[in-house]
């Protein structure tokens, strides 16, 4: 599609679409239960002429479109769910919905992939089918998991996938695409220390877990800082800690839950070895038994290097090449649930700069945080590219 006239196209319908993201963004809704916005993203696909199918991994939602007799299939991917956060931006199209907030964007996130959606429709050439993968629960890292167990990919083929995320800080509509391990791979550990309980003017007649909770935590600080070279990247926080009910009273159990990233799967085997031998050795130096249950939430993401230069053509195409960062070295340690999907089937992540400011420039999941409505016709030019150079 020529890409004048594709500006132009979206332009001109980028009022209604940012009418359907401040709508989506005063209703927010959790985890698996995306229904509305759902059921909004249905019927708008429909519409548009999409084979649509829902109820899929929950809440999920995919959309069909074919064209000419090519084999080849590509799908671009959108999250749906909100934040438990109340809003404080005082926008007019906060949050209706009290204690939770679309804080990450993926109000903007759904938006755009619908901006696309009807252009694509309506006026794109290209041969062979697009899957739209709209996915409930990325923030609890389920979703993308739940639509797979579902199906999703026995059921619409992919031979890549796609997916974004805006980026508060950088210019509006600037382009982050690497290839390689681009965010971390994420894992919830819980250790539960067990002793013995007795009164508190007693101690020796109990065995006291609080010691060796405190121990713990001050060994897991050297797993990073003694044993991770400067060129690797890992993060071990201890987000929870539990024990005790009274003043008076030793407690028989102690634990205390940790959040792991890495990205790299040889330097995660290696974190998990550590930690679980720290935990174990401390745990028998003050006599009491350890249990550690160690979940792998998501793997590291990877975008493969075909498919990022695909992406890489798109994104020259339609914002120009002086918007294209030079993501080498830049690494981010947080996780997103689509590294499963890529963990299946090649293809690429990406951000776009979401700007500066009070609300685009603040860090997501903040209570201020908005999405830069400038994004929706931006990113919408970014996929239309992308399906056209994909399945040409």
């Amino acid at each position: 599609m020529n890409q004048a006239l594709l500006q132009t196209r979206l332009h001109a319908s980028t009022e209604r679409f940012v009418s359907i993201r401040r709508d989506i963004h005063a209703q927010p809704e959790l985890g698996q239960n995306t229904r509305d916005t759902a059921a909004l993203v249905a019927g708008l696909l429909e519409d548009w002429g999409y084979e649509v199918h829902t109820h899929i991994g929950g809440s999920g939602v995919v959309g069909v479109l074919r064209r000419g007799n090519g084999t080849k299939t590509l799908g671009l991917r959108a999250d749906m769910d909100a934040l438990p956060i109340l809003e404080r931006n005082g926008l007019p199209w906060a949050s209706r919905r009290e204690g939770v907030m679309h804080a990450c964007g993926h109000d903007g996130h759904t938006a755009t992939l619908l901006a696309a959606a009807e252009q694509l429709a309506l006026h794109a050439q290209f041969d062979g089918t697009l899957n739209l993968i709209f996915q409930p629960d990325e923030e609890g890292l389920t979703g993308a998991k739940a639509m797979m167990e579902d199906g999703l990919f026995r059921r619409f083929p992919c031979d890549a996938v796609y997916a974004f995320h805006n980026m508060p800080g950088f210019p509006v509509g600037q382009a982050i695409i690497k290839s390689g391990a681009v965010m971390a791979s994420s894992e919830r550990v819980c250790i539960t220390l067990t002793g013995r309980g007795g009164h508190g003017a007693m101690p020796e007649r109990s065995i006291d877990p609080i010691p060796a909770l405190a121990g713990i935590i001050s060994a897991l600080q050297t797993v990073v800082s003694r044993n991770i070279g400067v060129n690797d990247s890992a993060v071990v926080s201890i987000g929870q800690v539990h024990a005790g009910t009274a003043v008076n009273i030793i407690p028989e159990t102690a634990t205390l839950e940790l959040s792991v990233r890495t990205l790299d799967p040889q330097l995660r085997d290696f974190v998990e070895q550590r930690i679980r031998t720290l935990v174990e050795c401390q745990a028998a130096s003050f006599g009491v038994t350890a249990t550690i249950d160690y979940q792998l939430l998501a793997p590291v993401l990877v975008n493969t290097v075909t498919e990022t230069q695909h992406l890489l053509n798109a994104a020259r195409s339609a914002l120009g090449s002086a918007n294209i960062m030079d993501a080498v070295g830049l690494k981010a340690m947080g996780s997103e649930d689509f590294a499963w999907m890529l963990h299946e089937v090649p293809g690429c992540y990406f951000g776009l700069g979401n700007g500066t400011g009070e609300f685009n420039g603040c860090s997501v999941h903040n209570d201020h945080y908005d999405f830069n409505d400038e994004l929706i016709p931006l990113g919408a030019a970014c996929w239309v590219a992308l399906v056209e150079d994909y399945l040409s």
